[in-house]
């Protein structure tokens, strides 16, 4: 990634889109920092016998409109201004998609891969430990992010109610669906934005069968949202994960041989039988570069950024990871005429469904498979069309189209207590 701070490269592209479609200040000033960040070192027992000390983060960035809500990520590279600016962008997504929520977000700095199931069990009880008057059903809702996942949110949840001596499923999203998760929720974040590429296509005229397609990362997003574009009839070229990126002109098949083998291989696929098909192994790199007609980054932020944005050749970019396209990219790859389908729309089918969940904790009931798609499919198609009506005509690009309807919304619950002209006497 070229910027040192993502917040502050987060900040500089909500201050200029603000100031472009007259969003009051006050309103930009209310987001310009987070209203709590707490950090804390957690305690680590290795199986070995040995502590080590855990740098971890917990953020509240904006609760303008509702509890904030975000995801907790275990990875190396976790840092300050990362948790800032993803508690931005969450705040950001809810907005865009309506939800009653504002933005969250938390990590610790680890490599759990390099944790035993037991270490990483212990670790999880104790970020709860550490965040535990801090996150609340009313007050903030972590969910799975990066390298975390539904037995992880089960552990956290349940030593959340451990410490206050009550059963709270509704304190953590993302769970298993015998403790009170939601069904459709391990989909949500790659449905959701196949379903914004799919309405995309419908006003874009695109066809389906003509679209080459690159998914740049394979985790549970980049396969979900690479198999319902498969099962659309979308034409799958490249796609990568962390050990690298395949590539062939004619498409392939690869959620079914990943899912299998844990290998990325290009197969092609009749009914059961699957082969093995030809395909160049390139890096992720090449794969930004490729000549498709939708790119779709699906892993880590900052991947498309100043210095490689001139050699980007795709023709639309549907960010399903958060910020992977920088601040200083966004105006080369608008001269270029490079439609960028923004994360906190085209992601925000997770957070989404995560509602739905804390929806259904909350009432305690439980919806179908078929319901939650249903509202899921409603709400992103609402979503995109608030969007493409600031996008269509209006000169903008789809990213301050987004962010248009999402700061209107943001502005709105900030000022209904009154603004600067109010308090000044200027109006009653």
């Amino acid at each position: 990634m070229a910027t040192n701070d993502v917040f502050t490269d987060a900040l500089s592209r909500l201050e200029q889109i603000g100031k472009d479609v007259d969003i009051d200040p006050e309103a930009i000033a209310a987001l310009q920092q987070p209203r709590a960040m707490l950090t804390a070192s957690v305690p680590l027992r290795m199986d070995d016998g040995s502590m080590r000390y855990l740098t971890a983060y917990r953020c509240r960035y904006n609760d303008a409109r509702g509890p904030t809500k975000g995801g907790i990520r275990y990875h190396p590279d976790v840092s300050r201004a990362e948790i800032q600016a993803l508690a931005l962008w969450m705040t950001l997504k809810c907005a865009v998609v309506g939800i009653p929520y504002g933005g969250g977000k938390g990590g610790v700095v680890v490599d759990p891969k390099a944790l035993s199931p037991m270490e990483l069990e212990r670790l999880s009880r104790g970020y709860m430990r550490a965040m535990a008057d801090f996150v609340g059903p009313e007050t903030d809702i972590p969910a799975p992010d990066v390298y975390t996942n539904a037995r992880i949110m089960g552990w956290m949840a349940d030593e959340y109610e451990t410490i206050h001596r009550r059963n709270t499923p509704g304190v953590i999203t993302g769970k298993p669906i015998a403790l009170g998760g939601s069904l459709g929720r391990d989909e949500a974040t790659g449905r959701g934005a196949f379903l914004v590429i799919r309405r995309y296509a419908e006003r874009a005229g695109l066809e389906p069968e003509k679209t080459r397609v690159a998914v740049q990362g394979f985790g549970n997003a980049g396969y979900h949202v690479a198999r319902l574009l498969q099962e659309a009839g979308y034409k799958i070229v490249a796609a990568s994960d962390s050990k690298g990126a395949i590539y062939s002109p004619d498409g392939f098949g690869l959620y079914h041989q990943k899912q299998e083998t844990r290998k990325l291989e290009g197969v092609y696929c009749d009914g059961s039988v699957c082969e093995l098909v030809d395909h160049e192994r390139i890096t992720n790199e090449e794969l930004l570069e490729l000549d498709v007609d939708l790119l779709v980054p699906a892993a880590l932020e900052g991947v498309i950024h100043e210095g490689n944005a001139g050699r980007i050749r795709a023709k639309t970019i549907a960010e399903v990871a958060n910020g992977p396209v920088e601040a200083s990219a966004d105006e080369t790859l608008r001269e270029r005429g490079i439609v960028v389908l923004p994360d906190v729309l085209v992601n925000a089918g997770g957070v989404t469904v995560s509602y739905f969940e804390w929806v259904q904790n909350r009432q305690g009931m439980a919806w179908t498979l078929e319901e939650v798609r249903s509202r899921l499919e409603a709400r992103m198609f609402d979503a995109f069309d608030a969007m493409w009506a600031e996008f269509d005509g209006q000169g903008r690009t789809a990213r301050a189209a987004a962010y248009t309807v999402a700061l209107r919304r943001i502005e709105e619950a900030l000022l209904a207590g009154g603004d600067h002209a109010y308090f000044s006497g200027g109006q009653r």
